[in-house]
């Protein structure tokens, strides 16, 4: 009889989830087989269904990473826009969306990196895709090389200082500067429709 694959001993995702947990919480040194099999109720020989090693289970919360942070940023800068505006608008939703960009997960990342030479070299080149998607983003509107760069840098090094900082601002604080930084960062203003539209999806209404 065959038994089934999740449940009782758990699936690649649960494993996953619980690890993804423990790094945000407790930082990559409490990411061990035992404890997280303890947590789960299931046993320690369970996981080795899913993974090969515990190296095996770090290699998949990077990925999860990869996917979720530069891969949702990138995407969002290739978004259909009509403007600069509104391409910077889409990026913004990154910051204001964890299920596109998880602020946690990039700070436990940046975290660890001091501690690996080999997630130090995932966020470097985390960061050059990303700059680079933003970088482009700028110039299918026409800006200059160096002046998409420096735009670029701007917007992504603000942003990685927030989570950095691990800066908290209420969803009214942040609605209320969007105006001003999509006019800083592309030295242009932003439509009126435009904001609307980017305050719905965020579910702000405007007093």
């Amino acid at each position: 009889m065959n038994m089934p694959e999740t449940g009782w001993r758990g699936s690649p995702e649960i494993w996953i989830d619980i690890a993804y947990d423990t790094l945000i919480t407790r930082g990559v040194e409490a990411v061990r087989i035992q404890p997280l099999a303890k947590q789960l109720g299931l046993s320690r020989t369970s996981f080795y269904w899913f993974f090969k090693d515990r190296e095996a289970l770090l290699d998949a919360l990077i990925q999860r990473w990869r996917d979720k942070n530069t891969g949702n940023l990138i995407q969002q800068t290739q978004a259909y826009a009509e403007s600069i505006t509104e391409a910077v608008l889409n990026l913004f939703d990154c910051w204001l969306d964890q299920t596109l960009f998880d602020d946690a997960f990039e700070f436990a990342m940046r975290n660890w990196a001091l501690q690996s030479e080999e997630v130090e070299a995932e966020i470097e080149q985390a960061d050059q895709r990303r700059l680079q998607a933003i970088r482009e983003m700028f110039e299918r509107f026409g800006f200059a090389d160096q002046e998409a760069d420096i735009r670029a840098r701007t917007i992504y090094l603000t942003q990685i200082g927030y989570v950095s900082m691990r800066t908290h601002e209420s969803l009214a604080i942040r609605m209320a500067r969007i105006e001003d930084y999509v006019r800083v960062f592309t030295g242009q203003s932003a439509p009126e429709g435009q904001l609307k539209r980017f305050y719905h999806r965020h579910g702000f209404l405007l007093e």
